[in-house]
């Protein structure tokens, strides 16, 4: 069976940090991209981050870059994405997603989805 299982979600004030993980289960995680996306309360979920697990190839939205950075525990089949100076406007559920590539900005394309880890960060 397949899985994604996030954790790391947490209330975090402004400016602060947090680690991110998708512990993955079912798959080759080798031969696969892992990522996540967001949601906040009443928006479209939006791409974050995503690699590619074969060669380490990264992608990062633009309001990602800079601040969060994803790394592929391939030992371990973990995803981790570290997220620092974080803001108001990054609340919201962060979910972990699985493809055979990235596809930044369109969540139709992965096969697989956690469950989410709901990110609160207050000012």
């Amino acid at each position: 069976e397949v899985q994604l299982v996030e954790s790391g979600g947490d209330l975090v004030q402004t400016g602060g940090s947090l680690r991110l993980s998708c512990a993955a289960y079912g798959f080759g995680f080798d031969d696969y991209a892992v990522g996540w996306f967001r949601q906040a309360p009443g928006k479209e979920r939006e791409a974050v981050s995503c690699i590619t697990n074969s060669d380490d190839r990264t992608y990062y939205a633009d309001f990602a870059r800079g601040r969060f950075t994803i790394s592929s525990d391939n030992a371990k089949n973990t995803v981790h994405l570290q997220m620092n100076s974080l803001k108001s406007d990054d609340t919201g559920v962060y979910y972990c997603v699985a493809s055979r590539e990235c596809h930044p900005g369109d969540p139709r394309s992965y096969e697989y989805w956690g469950q989410g880890t709901q990110v609160t960060v207050s000012s």
